[in-house]
């Protein structure tokens, strides 16, 4: 029992005379640096509020992925939107379950146009692309009526309204699309087009 307690007194008086050598090389290190750089002062106060740096917003992953999927659409170009029409003094579309009256209230500016677009000068391909981003953004901010302005074709080889009849089945072929009709002479005649859009969550 006497020899269990000396080896421990002698193990603590170890670990004490360890630890005072490492407190005088500690002060000894401190003595050395403050020798090194000289006299020194303590910085006076700046007053200043140091605020700490503003955190990254998060990324909008799901609506960027969301958003590439409707742009990576495929549009046909070769819907045949003809069957789907109703040709009377003034062409216009309206989806199944849509009554006669939208369009003819469509048709009288029942609905304020709230945007446009004019695919004027585009290539097919860049037209498709960019109605489908307009019907996008369109039902993203609440739109309801818009211009969509295709042209009549005058300028195209054998002056045939080659982009006009892709813009019908285009829009055709969007779900968001409710109904349309060609404008008013005043508001683009037979190159134009006045769109109903569903309105958002229905």
């Amino acid at each position: 029992m006497r020899a269990q307690l000396a080896e421990a007194e002698q193990r603590a008086a170890q670990a004490a005379a360890e630890r005072e050598r490492a407190a005088r090389q500690t002060r000894a290190d401190q003595d050395l640096f403050a020798r090194a750089i000289g006299p020194t002062q303590p910085l006076r106060a700046h007053g200043r509020v140091v605020h700490a740096p503003a955190p990254t917003p998060p990324e909008p992953r799901q609506r960027t992925l969301d958003e590439q999927a409707v742009l990576r659409e495929s549009l046909s170009d070769e819907f045949d939107s003809s069957t789907l029409l109703h040709v009377d003094e003034h062409l216009s579309f309206r989806r199944p379950g849509i009554g006669a009256d939208v369009t003819a209230k469509l048709r009288r500016g029942h609905w304020a146009v709230q945007g446009q677009i004019d695919l004027h000068g585009l290539r097919v391909h860049e037209a498709r692309d960019a109605l489908s981003a307009f019907v996008r953004d369109a039902m993203r901010t609440g739109l309801r009526c818009v211009r969509v302005v295709h042209g009549k074709g005058l300028g195209s080889p054998g002056r045939a309204p080659v982009l006009k009849a892709k813009v019908h089945g285009w829009l055709i072929q969007k779900k968001e699309v409710l109904a349309f009709v060609q404008a008013k002479p005043l508001e683009g005649g037979a190159g134009a087009l006045l769109v109903l859009l569903a309105q958002p969550g229905r």
